[in-house]
């Protein structure tokens, strides 16, 4: 076995006397730019900084900065199986449904307010469209439902 690899490198192959053949004929013909260092970049100028985010006026606050959200709910609202009522006056419909500091509160029209422990702020997401303002207090938002 040493023999035959010991005779075969000292005969080389078709293949690679084609390479040396091609490696030969290639030599002094590489292409411009080729094994020349690249050219080091010319230093660029400090990028401006340009402010192309929404104007003030359409800009709506991170989640970290308001301290919770509300929404009205009309129609009843059914909880496993289970309709909703306000435990003080009775009321079962015309609801606002606040989510604040990952709990949901329940309000009826009467000013009532009870936390429904089978809602979660997801649920809330879920449900809940995009706001339309941002208020400065809780009685603001409150006039702007209409409660």
């Amino acid at each position: 076995m040493f023999h035959r690899i010991r005779r075969r490198a000292k005969e080389p192959s078709e293949a690679q006397r084609q390479f040396a053949e091609l490696h030969a004929r290639m030599q002094g013909q590489v292409p411009p730019g080729i094994g020349v260092p690249a050219a080091e970049p010319e230093p660029a100028e400090p990028a401006r900084l340009v402010d192309d985010f929404l104007p003030p006026e359409l800009r709506v606050p991170s989640h970290d900065q308001v301290d919770g959200k509300m929404m009205p709910w009309k129609q009843p609202l059914v909880l496993d199986g289970e309709m909703a009522a306000c435990a003080e006056c009775g009321a079962y419909r015309d609801w606002l449904i606040l989510s604040t500091r990952g709990e949901i509160w329940l309000r009826c029209r009467a000013g009532h307010q009870q936390q429904e422990t089978r809602l979660d702020t997801a649920w809330f997401n879920r449900n809940s469209g995009p706001a339309d303002a941002t208020h400065a207090t809780f009685e603001d938002c409150l006039r702007h439902l209409g409660h």
